[in-house]
């Protein structure tokens, strides 16, 4: 770690909304009732396709996967929201802060990579209908979900520590609900604009990577 950064490595403050602390009552509602539909209908489609012999295809295993991932997005910055507006006091331990970043830029990356895999899914069950349980098969659906998860969490840990390694001297007011990329880059004391280019390009690799990869089975 930069030792310009020693110094705030203990904690930062979220500011969010605490210049307009009429907000937070109706923010924790919404949140709280957001939050718990989130949670039972994703649970509920994860029982369904689970328990069900006859959604146990390729479809309904990416959507599995994709709950599963919606489930811990959420988790990952919903309850330490709720708990800041319940407090005064509105920081995050620079461990925690860590740990956010890390899992909501992961999980954010392998949903567009699953997105994608579901589209291929749709495509193959679509324009070629007499192939689709050749290509579609167990083997290539987990190795692609796999790939998924893996890559995310790869392009996390690189962005992170990109992020994480700029000076910020001294500063700690994230002026955000949780830990973010663009939030966190504010912070620094230092010209961001390679960063950000960094950060851009290695977004688009991982966008374009699944195309390449889902277009071979279809020219075998």
């Amino acid at each position: 770690m930069n030792r310009a950064n020693e110094s705030s490595s203990k904690e930062f403050i979220l500011l969010g909304f605490s210049d307009k602390p009429w907000l937070q009552t109706p923010l924790l509602v919404l949140l709280l009732a957001s939050y718990a539909t989130t949670i039972f209908g994703n649970v509920s489609i994860m029982m369904v396709c689970i328990l069900d012999p006859k959604l146990h295809t390729p479809m309904y295993f990416f959507l599995t996967n994709l709950s599963i991932l919606d489930l811990c997005y959420t988790t990952s910055t919903v309850p330490h929201m709720l708990k800041n507006i319940c407090q005064n006091k509105k920081t995050i331990s620079y461990g925690g802060c860590v740990a956010q970043l890390i899992i909501f830029l992961a999980l954010g990356a392998t949903e567009c990579l699953l997105l994608a895999v579901m589209s291929f899914d749709r495509y193959v069950a679509i324009c070629r209908p007499l192939r689709y349980v050749v290509i579609m098969n167990p083997w290539f659906c987990f190795k692609m979900t796999a790939f998924s998860w893996l890559t995310g969490f790869s392009n996390s840990v690189l962005q992170s520590s990109l992020t994480l390694n700029m000076p910020r001297c001294g500063h700690q007011e994230v002026d955000h609900f949780f830990c973010e990329v663009p939030a966190l880059l504010k912070l620094s004391c230092a010209d961001t604009k390679p960063i950000v280019s960094e950060l851009f390009f290695f977004s688009v690799l991982i966008l374009l990577i699944p195309v390449t990869l889902i277009s071979s089975p279809m020219a075998s």
